[in-house]
């Protein structure tokens, strides 16, 4: 086997290593459902409840993932009456996803009473962690 071909398959090697670990990183956060928070957010147009905790997503007709989004936040929603189901399609609402900072399809929110975004999921999340995330916003007034 010559050097030269020796060398290139090294690269190829370490490239597909480090494409991997790339991959392993990126699914592990997809579908997490992380706490943070956005002050000063503008949700006046998002129809969000203001009675009590809102889950929004953002979707697409093209999207496959989006489908399953639907299927798990319906599924909270019933165990959850008090909290409302927002859904927005990307194509239709551009705006709304720059402001929100949407860079990928799925993208769920959980808003409280107040409009205040306090979670955010990217990918396709667990009910379970949804339902984590929301209880306390409604054992809480006004989700504080």
């Amino acid at each position: 086997m010559s050097p030269s071909l020796v060398a290139a398959l090294c690269v190829i090697g370490a490239a597909l290593g480090v494409a991997v670990v790339v991959g392993l990183v990126v699914g592990r956060r997809t579908g997490v459902v992380r706490e943070i928070s956005a002050p000063g957010q503008d949700t006046a147009d998002l129809g969000l409840s203001a009675t009590g905790p809102t889950v929004l997503h953002f979707s697409a007709v093209w999207c496959g993932p989006c489908t399953v989004v639907r299927r798990v936040v319906d599924q909270v929603c019933d165990d959850l009456p008090a909290v409302e189901h927002v859904e927005l399609d990307l194509d239709a609402n551009p705006a709304a996803a720059r402001r929100l900072s949407v860079l990928s399809l799925p993208t769920t929110f959980i808003f409280d009473a107040d409009g205040r975004q306090r979670y955010r999921a990217a990918g396709v999340p667990k009910a379970s962690d949804l339902r984590s995330a929301l209880v306390p916003l409604l054992a809480s007034p006004r989700g504080h």
